[in-house]
């Protein structure tokens, strides 16, 4: 097969070529921008998943589907070492200049960048010496003065809850909104997680047209509720998953039909059998499969003569590039839990279990754990367990030990 023809696009955040099994998800935002527009209320809302399903992806669509409704639109990406509040106010300073271009009222655009410039100048030298850190190079407009007395007071939540208000405001004068997306949102300090919920619900409270959307790992549920107690109530929240097999089915053959090329059953059927569904592993494997293929349909021999190059290609981008990360000691750990990952369908299991399989006491592997939870490479959603935030993650690690 042609492989400049080839329809398949994995990568980080990368939209396929088919967004399959999604189609809900954009359906409900529609309407949820549709309703604060006309100012009616309605939840912000919350992907969580395991990497490799697309939440990027679908953060992405989503923003994607406001842009198209004429709303101003940011997105920033969560850091563990960095403040929430010089990347917010770059996010909504871009969805600000998505809308004031089309205001009558010049002034009014002046006081609401002013406000949030004042917003910006108000981090500490610690968190813009944590911005640099990051490779930010942004800074607060200069165009403008910053306003006094407005989001500047250094309490976050009331800062948020100000400057949250004025953009919804600004953005209300033109019928629309102010959408703003985050992604690694579990990477947010449990204080500023605090604090956006709280503005979040004020503004909800309030009517304002300005709405979040968050995307993270399994966990970040829990970790909202744990900031603030209604934050189960204040969003709307998503799974994000695998693909069921009539959704992976779709994303394989809609993209190669367009390009004339049709796939036998029995070359789908081992495909989902492959991937699980799991939409990186979808397009990864669809990408090789196509290369690997002489022509079409492309047959179970095809993708069975594929498997290894594709398994091999994620051992070493996917996997691999994760594992190197972990110290020797988090590496440790990691083996243990694939090994007693595979007795529970590489699902969640006990630190206590996974203790006694290194014959160490539990406190003595907190350093490991924590380092782990911290690189985002596992995650506890219950108290005495791990998983790993990797699908197959598992696999490949006894992969490696045989």
């Amino acid at each position: 097969m042609d492989p400049v023809r080839n329809p398949y696009a994995p990568g980080a955040g990368q939209r396929p070529p088919e967004l399959a099994g999604r189609d809900r998800e954009l359906q409900q935002f529609g309407v949820v921008l549709e309703r604060v527009a006309a100012g009616r209320p309605d939840r912000s809302l919350v992907l969580s998943g395991l990497r490799g399903v697309g939440k990027t992806v679908l953060l992405n669509a989503l923003r994607s589907l406001a842009v198209q409704r004429a709303w101003g639109t940011g997105k920033l990406e969560a850091r563990p070492d960095q403040s929430l509040r010089l990347p917010l106010a770059q996010a909504l300073h871009a969805a600000l200049r998505e809308v004031a271009h089309r205001h009558r009222d010049p002034e009014r655009v002046e006081e609401v960048t002013g406000v949030l410039k004042a917003f910006a100048l108000r981090a500490t030298l610690e968190e813009r010496k944590g911005a640099r850190a990051t490779g930010s190079r942004w800074q607060p407009p200069t165009e403008v003065a910053a306003v006094k007395g407005r989001a500047d007071s250094g309490d976050l939540e009331l800062d948020l809850v100000e400057l949250f208000t004025d953009a919804g405001s600004l953005a209300r004068d033109l019928g629309v909104g102010i959408a703003l997306f985050v992604d690694e949102m579990q990477d947010v300090a449990t204080d500023e997680l605090a604090a956006l919920c709280g503005a979040c619900h004020e503004i909800s409270q309030q009517g304002a047209p300005l709405v979040v959307v968050g995307a993270g790992l399994p966990h970040l549920p829990a970790a909202l509720a744990a900031s603030k107690s209604y934050a189960e109530r204040l969003f709307r929240y998503v799974a994000v998953d695998r693909l069921p097999r009539e959704m992976a089915e779709r994303a394989w053959t809609l993209p190669a039909a367009e390009e004339d090329a049709t796939y036998e059953r029995e070359a789908l059927e081992e495909l989902y059998r492959l991937t699980d569904g799991y939409p990186y592993f979808v397009q990864a494997y669809g990408k090789v499969v196509w290369d690997t293929a002489l022509g079409s349909p492309i047959s179970w021999a095809d993708v069975v003569q594929a498997a290894p190059e594709a398994e091999a290609e994620l051992a070493v981008g996917f996997f691999g590039a994760r594992y190197e990360r972990a110290t020797p000691a988090e590496r440790d750990y990691m083996v243990a839990m694939a090994d007693l990952g595979e007795q529970v369908g590489d699902g969640a299991v006990a630190t206590a279990e996974v203790a006694r399989t290194l014959g160490r006491k539990p406190q003595s592997l907190s350093p490991a754990r924590d380092g782990l939870i911290k690189k985002g490479l596992v995650y506890s959603g219950e108290r005495g367990t791990v998983a790993f935030t990797v699908p197959h993650f598992g696999k490949f690690l006894r992969r490696q030990g045989q």
